[in-house]
């Protein structure tokens, strides 16, 4: 009898990779769904056993990556995708991600770890954008790493404004809001505000353009007649899923109202916003503090 048992082990044993090997290339699709569908869990069993089947499995160790990202473990995500740019060096968004979690496992570790990982940030961003030139997201990491790291990791603000310039060159809209942050950043007020105006000129629907001339009015107190102009230009479109609602836009004018010291303007116009959404906390304390 034991020696049956020794003859089944050693027979499942011997066809045990190419059972996995199989199961692994009809399982992708599937875990690749229910990563899809959110269900992170399960998803990264699905990747975890593909690997399994297949180390050599770039796309897997890849999507492992970011399923550690969504739970926040980001040393984790490194190791995944540095795995998967080892195993496949030519994606440029395999790059532009671990550049993405070195970033952020900077921001968690150590002294000598954020060194570590600001290093491998820059190197992966930089290889992004050397593989395909138009990874505009792999950009604005390098126009978020430059801006903060120090200038012995690699950082400066001349390569800040020159990445985001260079997407403004390829992406009109994305590279003005990224250029524009910039300058508002560095109290560049009055050239931030022309570069809206310029995008409001070729978009004159574009919401966010308008909004941003008002913002820039009632967080400088400069050109408040045209923040002023922009914000009512708002009232009269609809903005976007993840853009600032009319209650924002009323509140944005109760703050010119106040820069111009006139209280009962800004108590009416914290008020329309109220209305408009009760919950808006920033309405309320503004309204408070009148």
């Amino acid at each position: 009898m034991h020696r049956i048992y020794l003859l089944i082990a050693s027979l499942f044993l011997s066809t045990y990779p190419l059972m996995v090997s199989a199961a692994s290339s009809d399982t992708f699709a599937e875990a690749l769904a229910l990563y899809k569908a959110h269900d992170y869990g399960e998803a990264r069993v699905a990747f975890q056993y593909i690997v399994y089947a297949n180390p050599d499995d770039a796309a897997a160790r890849h999507h492992l990556g970011r399923i550690a990202m969504k739970s926040n473990s980001t040393e984790d995500a490194v190791e995944h995708f540095e795995k998967s740019t080892q195993l496949d060096p030519t994606n440029s968004d395999y790059f532009a991600e671990l550049g993405e979690a070195c970033g952020l496992a900077a921001d968690k570790s150590t002294v000598l770890g954020q060194i570590k990982f600001a290093k491998k940030c820059r190197a992966a961003l930089e290889r992004a954008v050397e593989l395909a030139p138009d990874n505009l997201e792999a950009r604005r990491g390098l126009v978020d790493f430059y801006r903060q790291a120090p200038s012995f990791l690699g950082g400066g603000v001349m390569k800040a404004y020159t990445q985001a310039e260079t997407i403004r060159d390829q992406d009109l809209n994305l590279g003005t809001l990224i250029l524009g942050q910039l300058y508002v950043a560095d109290r560049r007020f009055a050239e931030a505000t022309t570069l809206f105006q310029e995008l409001c000129a070729a978009e004159p629907t574009n919401y966010l353009a308008h909004y941003s001339i008002g913002r820039i009015a009632a967080e400088s107190g400069e050109q408040l007649v045209l923040g002023e102009s922009h914000l009512l230009r708002c009232l009269k479109l609809t903005p976007g899923k993840d853009e600032p609602s009319h209650a924002a836009v009323h509140w944005r004018l109760g703050n010119i109202e106040q820069r111009r010291k006139n209280t009962d303007a800004a108590q009416a116009a914290y008020e329309a916003s109220l209305q408009l959404d009760p919950q808006f906390a920033r309405s309320a304390k503004s309204l408070a503090e009148l």
